[in-house]
């Protein structure tokens, strides 16, 4: 057991290392257009001259109406570096080197350290994509600041127990696209790999990897956030009721009743369609027992229990 666990672990940790494809960026981005005006942006888990996320806000500067761009990057190993740009110097519509403030850091650029942390106090928003192993951590360090995010995370991290309580309270959603698809990521160039490994490509001369399940996490609205979802189907005694939890088991989000006002237990995908003006979220998982919902002493895969608010 301990032995899968390793396994898993340095697994994980080797997804920490993967970088986000531009196009990904701009489509989430796309929808937020409007909020950051104004703003100063931080990027905090990037290979700072690398970075993609650095490379659309630089781009989209003054077409965003940023105030100040702010990229971290961390070196395990040696110093981190921090790129700090203010927009469009010369007029030339270029990023340019000279435009660009880069100083090597203290520390390793750890998200956690102190530096790194004036930083996060002095950004408006959070734009990134943080290691998936630290995402429970990373994420409250977020709420513990009060800060405005859009962040990549697995979908398997809204079943965390400490990140699911956001959820259920409306501190956290998820973001407009992905959709919890699985998406291709750029890997370091000395990322080790077998030469026919699933899901691997190399693509203009980089390694590329299929990650699965993968989502946007934010706090910051959206339109997708504020459409209603559509239901067609009618309540009947078809839906079985949870051995161990007064509600009904709806096993796929279009099969939800548009006629039943009692708790229903949903997919976990159901979160790329909630509007919490149309439903409300009660708990998750568990049910009057403490166990895992049950329907005729069978399990179903992660449900939310949710209860469909009076129009």
């Amino acid at each position: 057991m301990a032995k899968n666990s390793n396994l898993h672990a340095a697994k994980v940790a080797k997804n920490d290392e993967f970088y986000t494809m531009l196009t990904d960026i701009e489509k989430e981005m796309s929808n937020y257009k409007d909020f950051f005006k104004g703003k100063v942006v931080y990027c905090n888990c990037d290979d700072a001259r690398e970075s993609n996320f650095f490379k659309y806000f630089s781009s989209r500067f003054e077409e965003l109406g940023l105030k100040k761009l702010i990229t971290t990057g961390y070196k395990p190993e040696g110093r981190g570096v921090v790129l700090v740009y203010e927009g469009d110097k010369n007029g030339n519509r270029k990023v340019e080197d000279e435009e660009i403030t880069i100083k090597e850091l203290e520390g390793t650029g750890d998200f956690r350290s102190p530096e790194c942390i004036e930083f996060l106090k002095e950004a408006d928003v959070v734009v990134t994509n943080p290691p998936f192993s630290l995402f429970r951590e990373y994420v409250k360090q977020l709420m513990d600041y009060g800060k405005k995010f859009i962040i990549i995370g697995n979908q398997n991290a809204i079943t965390y127990k400490e990140i699911f309580p956001y959820i259920k309270n409306n501190e956290l959603w998820l973001g407009a696209s992905m959709n919890g698809a699985n998406r291709w990521f750029y890997a370091p160039d000395n990322y080790e790999v077998k030469e026919n490994a699933a899901g691997y490509k190399v693509e203009n001369g980089r390694k590329m990897f299929f990650v699965n399940g993968v989502v946007w996490f934010t706090n910051i609205s959206n339109e997708k956030r504020n459409t209603k979802l559509d239901l067609f189907k009618r309540y009947s005694n078809e839906y079985p009721k949870y051995d161990n939890y007064d509600a009904i088991e709806v096993s796929r989000v279009e099969n939800i009743p548009m006629d039943y006002d009692g708790v229903m237990g949903v997919p976990i995908s159901f979160l790329h369609k909630y509007n919490p003006e149309q439903f409300e979220i009660v708990k998750f998982r568990k049910g009057d027992d403490d166990k895992d919902l049950a329907v005729n002493g069978k399990t179903p895969y992660f449900r939310i229990l949710i209860r469909r608010k009076s129009s």
